[in-house]
């Protein structure tokens, strides 16, 4: 009781270790990436914190069950190094009476990944593509600020305004560059106002200004003075986006009707089942992987452990786009990954019980080993 008291303990401390580690590292990438597209239009800089709390949740599953597996070898390849589980077998243990406190620690944990793959996951990514699509489809008054030059959404039009009045929509000392079929249009007025017309439709009213069309030295270049003048402004509906499979609920999964879409559902649906059970496989893995002989104190474990897990979610994601280009049945993929790894989690196990008989007849059972 002792043990397994200690052992959840120092699972329970260096599974949020890890995990801390890996937030921070993924939150330090997701802020230079997410900067970039900021600084070149792509997002709106001031959605860029929401746009990096959605990311994060949206990998909380991945990151859980790395964090799981790795804090797992962690703690068991130093009770081999410190030679604790010396006293663990000495006390009439094997290896095998570890998979209960461990799983007993891991299945709240696996429980939580499944949640977050199943809603956490879709709810981020969709909520991430509705703030990109909303910045995309903005109109350009939008855009306007007060004292700086902007350009509208299609780099047709360049738009300057010294003073803005957004709760009267006056404008003062406008500045418009058109740029339509190689021809240019400059129109500047000192006052001015947004106009909402029907349909959705805005335009910009510009008064007592001028005009000017054309390039300079070409022969039909003019000038023209006017009272008012409308130059009309693209205003789009922000209309949310078809969800993509990534983004689309598990009762959506299921019930989409789409011929064309059935096979990317279930493969999504597929990726977030399987994440939990991979969770669950690397878990049962580690238990025997982590041995370490004291006397040489080496860490291997952890690179076998990295290779492992590379493996594992490369071919879970193998799986998915071959269910998603129709090459084999959902039904077919969901199983055979983690058979593999509960087949290699079982045999290792086995293997680490009675180390001192050949490897071979580890395998079999009992009364046929004695043979």
């Amino acid at each position: 009781m002792i043990f397994k008291s200690a052992l959840r303990r120092e699972l329970s401390f260096t599974t949020g270790g890890v995990f801390l580690v890996l937030v921070t590292i993924m939150v330090t990438t997701l802020v230079i990436r997410i900067l970039g597209y900021a600084a070149n239009g792509t997002v709106n800089p001031e959605d860029a914190i929401v746009l990096i709390a959605l990311a994060t949740l949206g990998y909380l599953a991945v990151l859980l069950t790395v964090s799981l597996f790795v804090a797992t070898l962690i703690v068991l390849v130093r009770w081999y190094k410190d030679s604790e589980m010396i006293v663990w077998f000495a006390s009439g243990l094997s290896i095998s009476n570890l998979i209960r406190p461990i799983l007993q620690f891991a299945t709240p944990l696996i429980i939580v990944i499944a949640l977050l793959a199943l809603f956490v996951w879709p709810w981020a990514n969709r909520e991430t593509t509705l703030i990109s699509q909303r910045f995309q489809q903005r109109d350009d008054v939008s855009m306007v600020s007060a004292g700086q030059f902007k350009e509208s959404a299609r780099a047709e039009r360049i738009f300057f305004i010294e003073e803005l009045d957004v709760d009267k929509s006056e404008v003062k000392n406008i500045f418009v560059a058109d740029n339509k079929n190689g021809r240019l249009s400059i129109a500047v007025a000192s006052t001015g106002f947004i106009q909402n017309s029907e349909g959705g439709e805005k335009s910009i009213v510009l008064r007592n200004g001028r005009r000017y069309e054309g390039y300079p030295t070409e022969p039909d270049f003019r000038i023209l003075e006017f009272n008012d003048y409308t130059t009309k402004i693209r205003s789009k509906e922000a209309l949310a986006p078809a969800p993509r499979d990534r983004e689309k609920t598990i009762s959506e999964l299921l019930n989409d009707g789409n011929p064309n879409a059935i096979n990317a559902n279930r493969a999504e649906l597929l990726w977030r089942i399987g994440l939990p059970l991979m969770a669950l496989g690397l878990v049962l893995i580690a238990i025997p992987l982590a041995y370490v002989n004291p006397r040489l104190g080496n860490y291997t474990a952890m690179f076998y452990a990295v290779l492992i897990y590379l493996i594992y979610s490369n071919l879970l994601n193998l799986t998915q786009n071959f269910v998603a280009q129709g090459k084999f049945s959902v039904f077919v993929g969901v199983w055979p990954i983690h058979l593999l790894a509960l087949l290699i989690a079982t045999i290792l196990i086995r293997n680490r019980i009675n180390p001192s008989v050949k490897w071979w007849r580890r395998q079999l059972p009992a009364a046929l080993a004695k043979k």
